[in-house]
């Protein structure tokens, strides 16, 4: 074959001299092979831009010209009336082995047809690129396999039935004289079925008559034309767009002896038309002036957009050098550096001065781009431009406004920049850290576009002052632009001072925003932090990097904050990846309950159990309470994890109850984000109505810290408790807020000492000291005392003999799933007994 015989560098050289010609003289050309041993065709060489429908014209006159002139023995080139110049490659032996097609598109609108009949000058140069290459092919000394030559008709069937496409013939008369497999299997008909039938015979008359109507046309017309465009359902119950072509058969006096037809599947090319047609709007509606120019630079195509930002028409500049709109304000070099940018990196970006056309200069944000053909060479330029005059007038607004920004107040870039500049020099003498924090609002364009610039300026305004009120104040917070905030934290003591003024920042997030209309509108930001100097040492990278690990956290998914150095993001992506596992644990149900006994020290009986959440991840492993519920608490997810721990341990109460089993109460810790909530205590109530529990079977521990927030409503909620019969005690005593004024007031049962106090004693005077007071206190409050994390017999007997009531820890037992508390859980009758 002659694609294996010749080098890859001399089929290039072919290409290129093939696309050369069509350029310069309008052709189409094709340069195909013959396969010897199905009698198929294979492309060597197509002139650039061919469309494929062109290709299978050309394949099916070429084989209608090589049976023709295996039947004449002659190498005539195709008649006239085809409009299709054929030139046949044949090897020393006298086979053929390629072919060369060339055809002219017709511009005619008043004749039919797809080509014209080719200019002496088209046919001189058809001949002598056909005569360069068979020259090539019989002087070299080329290795052309050909097994069997063709010294004798092409085998039509064979041919037909290599294509993909439905192929059939018929004589005049409109009987099917062959087809191929594809027709066969659409038709689901053999072809004994098919030929000596007519279109009557095989389909319904509205079918066939449609069928008939295009053979006259193809005949009439004399030439190849399209019969009909459709969408159908192919064998696989898929939509495919079908287009049938038709062509008339001639004999060697050039009289019509049959049709020609094939349908196939344009389903891509309808796919390209549509997305050519979309490009067409988009690029005639595009808010940016938009230019094409060839690779001399003069214009080609603009939209409408160009004009109306240049005030030139396209008749105007058709054909110009964009350099009509030069304002001459920009110096030769700068034109030149344009150029070398764009040569060599094939784009260039920045900002140029124009003139439109009535004379007034304008400045544009210019994006030139050069587009390259398979070759790499450039074909053409675009240029992608926006009219930023008012851009440019507000900037100029703004450097009048000295340090301020005019909607928040709070320092504009300037003011910010020099403030970090005196930090950074601080920083600098007193060997200190500072951090430098990017905010930007999450989509805050669809605020703008859906409720206005109005709307989203007030909301603007509100967020400045949240923001502020989460910082101290010696931090500084600025507005740099539109909805980008930037922070500086001056004297940082490290990371965990940095995440926490974070939490700060994105907890002001967490209310709605309450509009005019009383509508409200909830938002998120993304944040990137920069650390001086590790992440720079000027407020120029501080603040470029810092934007770089914002833009990092927006590609990670939005409300979100990175750091820009690796080992803390690090440290962020594994708290992220915490965060979202403890999302996906909530709806995977992966947590689960153990329970830990507490005993009455005078006699070692049991008197009740202390739920403790546990929660094992499928990737992570365990996960410590320690752990998931301060994350919990910050990401607003202790709420539903709180109601879930209190239904389980109910559910699990009542179990032991059914049972038969014998328990005074199942304690629940209580989170004060919890207790703080509203509905807090009805939550409880009807968790109990659904579970069963009766209400002297429960227990709620309360911390300290809940009292820190509104501690009126905490009081109120906790006498409502403890009238339904929920016992009540305060848990971790003394290592928080110990306010004894609350602590009278508060309609409690117990107080636990912290297992921070119980660890030492006997042997350390201070801890000792300390779980003494607190048991007197408790019992002059008449408060039952317990004490967690006992350990060992000598802590035991210490809080027996110092009048503590209860205690619980590993000396009697770890806390276990329910099925391993048998011991600690006797029979009713047993512990009547």
């Amino acid at each position: 074959m002659l694609k294996t015989a010749i080098s890859q560098s001399q089929l290039r050289e072919w290409q290129q001299e093939i696309n050369d010609i069509s350029a310069e003289f309008r052709l189409t050309i094709t340069f195909n092979q013959l396969n010897t041993r199905d009698h198929r065709f294979e492309a060597l060489c197509i002139s650039q831009s061919t469309p494929e429908r062109v290709c299978q014209q050309h394949k099916i006159s070429l084989l209608q010209y090589i049976n023709a002139d295996l039947e004449k023995h002659t190498q005539d080139s195709t008649t006239p009336e085809v409009d299709i110049h054929h030139q046949l490659i044949r090897s020393k032996e006298g086979h053929i082995i390629a072919a060369l097609s060339f055809s002219a598109v017709n511009h005619d609108l008043d004749k039919l047809g797809l080509f014209q009949p080719l200019s002496a000058i088209q046919v001189r140069i058809a001949d002598m690129l056909s005569n360069a290459i068979c020259v090539y092919v019989n002087s070299s000394d080329l290795d052309i396999k050909s097994d069997t030559g063709i010294s004798h008709a092409v085998d039509v069937q064979a041919f037909i039935n290599a294509f993909d496409e439905h192929i059939w013939i018929k004589d005049l008369h409109g009987i099917y004289i062959g087809c191929n497999k594809s027709v066969e299997r659409a038709w689901r008909k053999t072809t004994e079925q098919i030929v000596g039938k007519s279109d009557f015979d095989l389909f319904d008359k509205r079918t066939a008559d449609s069928f008939v109507e295009g053979d006259k046309l193809a005949i009439e017309a004399g030439t190849t034309v399209v019969v009909s465009e459709c969408e159908e359902v192919d064998l696989h119950f898929n939509k495919v767009w079908l287009e049938t072509i038709k062509a008339p058969i001639h004999d060697d006096q050039g009289q019509p002896i049959g049709v020609i037809g094939m349908t196939r599947n344009i389903a891509k090319h309808k796919e390209a038309q549509e997305q050519l047609v979309l490009a067409a709007n988009v690029f005639q509606n595009a808010v940016e002036g938009v230019v094409i120019t060839d690779s001399d630079g003069n214009i080609t195509e603009i939209n409408q957009a160009f004009t109306d930002i240049t005030g030139y028409s396209r008749e105007e500049v058709m054909g110009k050098n964009p350099s009509i709109l030069s304002s001459g304000r920009h110096p030769k070099s700068f034109f030149e550096r344009l150029w070398n940018t764009l040569l060599v990196q094939g784009k260039w970006h920045g900002e140029i001065w124009n003139r439109r056309k009535h004379g007034a200069i304008f400045p544009q944000a210019i994006t030139i781009s050069a587009v390259f053909d398979k070759q790499n060479i450039i074909q053409y330029y675009v240029a992608v431009f926006a009219d930023i005059s008012v851009q440019k007038q507000n900037e100029e607004k703004l450097k009048n406004l000295a340090y301020f920004d005019p909607l928040t107040q709070l320092p504009n870039r300037m003011q910010f920049m020099s403030l970090v500049e005196q930090e950074l020099s601080h920083s600098n003498r007193a060997k200190k850290q500072l951090a430098i924090i990017f905010l930007d609002i999450d989509f805050f364009k669809h605020i703008n576009d859906s409720l206005g610039h109005v709307i989203g300026d007030e909301i603007l305004v509100e967020l400045a002052k949240r923001l502020s009120y989460a910082l101290s104040d010696y931090d500084v917070l600025a507005r740099l632009s539109g909805d980008e905030f930037v922070v500086m934290l001056p004297s940082i003591s490290g990371t965990d001072s940095v995440t926490s003024s974070v939490d700060r920042l994105r907890s002001v997030f967490e209310r709605p925003f309450i509009l005019d209309n009383a509508q409200s509108v909830r938002l998120t930001a993304s944040m990137g932090v920069a650390i001086y100097p590790s992440d720079g040492d000027d407020h120029d990278s501080l603040l470029r990097n810092a934007d770089a690990a914002m833009h990092r956290a927006k590609l990670d998914g939005r409300n979100n904050y990175a750091f820009y150095t690796e080992s803390m993001t690090k440290q962020a992506v594994a708290q992220l990846k915490l965060q979202t596992a403890l999302h996906q644990a909530m709806a995977n149900d992966d947590f689960y309950l153990v329970y830990q006994p507490k005993l009455t020290l005078k006699d070692n009986t049991t008197c009740g159990f202390e739920a403790l959440i546990r929660w094992h991840d499928p990737v992570l492993g365990d996960i410590s309470p320690g752990e998931f519920i301060p994350l919990a608490e910050k990401i607003g997810l202790i709420w539903g994890i709180g109601l879930w721990v209190l239904k389980t341990a109910c559910l699990q109460g009542v179990e032991w109850l059914t049972q038969g089993k014998s328990f005074e109460r199942i304690s629940v810790n209580v989170a004060s984000l919890q207790l703080n909530r509203s509905d807090f205590v009805d939550q409880v109530r009807l968790i109990l109505l659904e579970t069963g529990l009766p209400a002297k079977h429960l227990e709620l521990e309360v911390t300290e810290s809940c009292m820190m927030h509104d501690p009126d409503a905490i009081i109120r909620d906790l006498k409502l408790l403890g009238a339904m019969g929920i016992a009540l005690s305060i848990d971790d005593f003394g290592t928080g807020y110990s306010s004894l004024n609350y602590l009278k007031k508060l309609p409690i049962d117990k107080l636990k000492i912290d297992q921070s106090f119980v660890r030492d004693i006997p042997h350390d005077s201070n801890n000792t000291a300390i779980a003494k007071a607190v048991i007197a206190l408790g019992h002059a409050l008449n408060l039952q005392i317990i004490a967690e994390g006992v350990e060992t017999q000598a802590q035991a007997d210490f809080l027996r003999e110092n009048g503590c009531d209860l205690a619980q820890g590993y000396l009697y037992s770890k806390p276990q799933l329910p099925s391993a508390l048998e011991a600690f859980l006797p029979l009713v009758s047993e512990h009547k007994a």
